[in-house]
């Protein structure tokens, strides 16, 4: 018998071992769950058991879960989103739950074992209606589609499904009632359900706001994690007790946190409970796989991946064109979400509790539906070969929307091409443009792209990290290229790409902070703007203004701050306007030098001259009307303006070296 605390370590020590493994394989993390939870399980080396423990903990891992989602329903995305959530998404849960009990009928002609009847496909159809919203979503947001056309499909329906579940919790217990009473069943759960959900979210909703606000006041964090763990579980308990399910009310609590001014606070705070809690279920439900079941019937787990997958991809794909999607944005949208969810495993465990279905067909189920799961990432990562290999006009398609792009870049010259037209994107482009110096921008919001063109913007819908797009935007015609999004991977794809199109393009990046300075720079940036950085610098410039630091100390500060950062923003020409203070020989300045007939430099090259030495480096040389970008085997001649950066007495002792 296996003690709480040696359960416990048993459970904390295998998630993490298995979290790690997966991620070192860049797996999502509840594969790992799965993959712990079916090694010592009861069906392996039986080192734990679903006992009450584990599936109250495991139980209170879906609580959160929904808690999380009520967090994020809203009803002004939901409007923004309606044809796609209750068209789309609708359409795809209700007729994948109909399809499936369609073929049940189908079952009859089958073993014993391997029938189901009408309400377990019913449950069964439900579960498999669910996609994986942790795996695509992480997905689409690493590879920036989350705002093009195929992602803002895939998150409506993923959204549908995640409201589906709400009357699905109520519905599978039911479905278990005998025939003659499931009827008056549904009829009661459905007036319990209505009766919970206006009284919390009448009363609650008042109630919720005033009590945080009470509690809020009182200034303790541990005050309010402990009153939002109680509203969670209270919640969840009054729907119980009603005989409905525990998830419905902390997704009805969720809802109505997320209507005060502590959605966010809450967001974080809950999420440590949720993600541990929610992982220990997914180790339930891989406890729950019988390993020698599935592989002496592995041919028919085989057969239910495929026919579930193929069969979901086509009806989600055939919805999508209904709706209006070209052929390539409807094949994404199903290959995205032809995968199973977490959501079908807490409906097929609940399925599992109603004993709606067989033992045998669940094992075989939980098997195919991990199975897909796994196959996930691999498909959503290579579903743009997919679609050009199988879509007749998407080639068509991207080669119209290169040459749109080409055509408005044609006349372009020494431009900057910005990737990324976002807010930052945008503020650039504004200076630039008042600069009247010339960009062009890509980006991959249609509805962002659309705006911006109609208002005669110069940006077009393109993938900066594809060659041919960058190509398209005249990248070797470009002056520059500046990444305005904090993505360390994509912008790494871009910066091999410019390295192998234009290598001697200047390419500015932006970053989050500068974790990651060293990888962008050994990939090819030119400069790194860490926003930590910036931001904190700007609040330190103010605070020490408003103390009454002198304002020539604090420009100093600053800019003393930003040579150890901003090697080609390091340094400005000095005037005759610049105040001196006594301490301007410690700062990094530029200095022009004019090489006449009988300076020393002429005739040699940079290393040569060995200017290191003395603290200073040449960052540009102007011969005639052209700028040279030095090197170390760059020779000098006479009539060169040769740039020098260092402190002021490395200058001037470098002058000294290239005029004697």
């Amino acid at each position: 018998m296996t003690s709480g605390l040696e359960l416990t370590l048993l459970l904390l020590g295998s998630a993490v071992l298995g979290v790690v493994a997966f991620r070192m394989l860049h797996l999502p993390p509840m594969l790992g769950y799965l993959a712990v939870g079916v090694l010592i399980g009861p069906h392996a080396l039986a080192l734990a058991d679903n006992g009450t423990t584990t599936q109250a903990l495991a139980e209170f891992g879906v609580v959160f879960l929904m808690f999380s989602i009520g967090l994020e329903f809203s009803l002004a995305q939901l409007r923004a989103m309606r044809r796609i959530v209750f068209g789309l998404g609708l359409a795809q849960v209700v007729l994948t739950i109909v399809v499936t009990v369609l073929v049940s009928l189908w079952t009859r002609y089958l073993p014993p074992s391997m029938q189901i009847g009408w309400q377990a496909a019913l449950a069964l159809g439900g579960a498999l209606a669910m996609s994986s919203t942790a795996i695509v979503s992480k997905l689409l947001t690493e590879r920036l589609e989350l705002e093009s056309e195929h992602g803002r499909r895939i998150i409506g329906i993923l959204l549908f499904q995640d409201l589906a579940v709400v009357p699905l919790l109520i519905l599978i217990p039911s479905l278990a009632k005998p025939a003659e009473e499931l009827a008056m069943t549904l009829a009661w759960a459905g007036i319990k359900a209505a009766a919970v959900l206006a009284l919390l979210l009448f009363f609650g909703q008042k109630l919720m706001r005033k009590w945080f606000n009470i509690v809020v006041k009182r200034r303790s964090q541990e005050l309010f994690m402990l009153n939002l763990l109680l509203v969670t579980l209270g919640a969840a308990a009054i729907t119980e007790h009603a005989g409905l399910s525990m998830a419905l009310g902390a997704f009805v609590a969720g809802m109505l946190i997320s209507e005060t001014p502590y959605k966010h606070q809450v967001e974080e705070d809950i999420k440590p409970f949720r993600d541990v809690l929610l992982g220990l279920f997914f180790i339930t439900i891989g406890m729950l796989l019988n390993v020698q079941l599935v592989l002496a019937n592995w041919w028919v787990v085989l057969l239910l991946l495929a026919v579930p997958v193929l069969l979901k991809f086509a009806l989600i794909a055939l919805l999508a064109k209904a709706f209006g999607s070209t052929d390539g944005v409807a094949m994404r949208t199903g290959l995205a979400l032809a995968q199973a969810g977490e959501f079908g495993f807490v409906l097929l465990s609940l399925a599992s509790g109603s004993h709606l279905i067989a033992p045998f067909i669940i094992q075989l189920v939980l098997a195919s539906m991990v199975l897909s799961m796994l196959v996930a990432p691999f498909v959503i990562a290579n579903m743009d070969k997919l679609v050009m290999k199988v879509a007749t006009n998407e080639w068509m398609l991207q080669s119209l929307q290169l040459t749109q792009i080409a055509s408005r870049t044609m006349a372009a010259q020494k431009h900057v091409i910005i990737a990324g037209f976002g807010r930052s994107g945008q503020s650039l482009a504004t200076l630039l443009s008042e600069e009247k110096l010339p960009w062009y921008a890509l980006d991959l919001d249609p509805e962002r792209v659309q705006e911006a063109r109609t208002a005669g913007i110069n940006v077009s819908y393109g993938d900066c990290t594809r060659r041919e797009a960058l190509i398209a935007a005249g990248i070797n015609r470009a002056s520059a290229l500046v990444i305005t999004f904090a993505d360390t991977r994509l912008a790494v794809k871009v910066l091999h790409l410019v390295t192998e199109l234009a290598p001697k393009l200047p390419v500015i990046v932006r970053a989050h902070d500068d974790t990651e300075l060293d990888v962008l720079k050994k990939a090819g940036a030119t400069e790194v703007v860490p926003e930590a950085l910036e931001s904190s610098l700007m609040l330190a410039s103010h605070a020490l203004v408003v103390m009454g630091v002198p304002l020539r100390r604090v420009v100093h500060r600053v800019q003393a701050a930003r040579d150890e950062r901003y090697a080609s923003l390091r340094g400005f020409f000095h005037g005759a306007s610049d105040i001196a203070d006594g301490t301007e020989h410690n700062y990094v300045r530029l200095h022009s030098v004019t090489l006449r007939d009988d300076a020393g430099a002429v005739g040699r090259c940079i290393a040569e001259l060995e200017l290191d030495e003395v603290g200073a480096e040449v960052t540009a040389v102007r011969r005639g009307n052209d700028r040279i970008e030095p090197t170390p085997e760059t020779a000098l001649r006479a009539g060169d303006v040769v740039v020098l950066r260092g402190t002021g007495n490395a200058v001037t002792r470098a002058e000294g070296r290239l005029l004697r």
